[in-house]
């Protein structure tokens, strides 16, 4: 069996102990963060990100709220990913703010080594992209997006 052959997979519980590891140690410069909503959850499916806009952008010093949400079939597929934010990107659907997969190619293109922390950079390069840096911005300083059961989230546009 050449070494090509062998691949080792890592369970997906051990690939998101790491993940979580990751992002309670902080990423980079800061501006990227993420962690579970809840710690009692065994299976880890429901996580929270932070994205602090991108200077120089239309997104400068603003700071978004996204939801994931790793299935059991997480990371051979990849995570739902949702604004709670309101926020005006190419890549989002204006009324539910979700990502849409075939619009972001990291998520159209999934490979099971992705990780959370690399959508959420990656989206966050995706603000500063020519076609997102300068789209006008939902105004006001008190956005919120209500989800598919009628709950209301609120987040403080800084």
């Amino acid at each position: 069996m050449s070494s090509e052959d062998s691949h080792v997979v890592v369970p997906r519980s051990f690939r998101l102990l790491e993940e979580l590891e990751r992002g309670e140690k902080g990423i980079g410069d800061g501006t990227v963060s993420y962690g579970m909503d809840d710690a009692d959850d065994s299976y880890m499916r429901s996580w929270t990100g932070t994205i602090i806009g991108p200077h120089n952008t239309v997104h400068d010093g603003r700071i978004y709220q996204l939801k994931l949400f790793c299935d059991k079939d997480y990371p051979d597929n990849p995570p739902t990913v949702r604004f709670q934010s309101q926020i005006n990107m190419n890549c989002v659907n204006e009324e539910t703010g979700m990502v849409e997969p075939s619009l972001f190619p990291m998520l159209a293109n999934w490979k099971r080594e992705y990780t959370m922390e690399d959508i959420l950079t990656n989206l966050k390069k995706e603000m500063s992209s020519r076609e997102n840096r300068r789209l006008c911005q939902p105004t006001g300083n008190d956005e919120q997006r209500v989800d598919q059961k009628g709950l209301m989230f609120r987040c403080n546009i800084l």
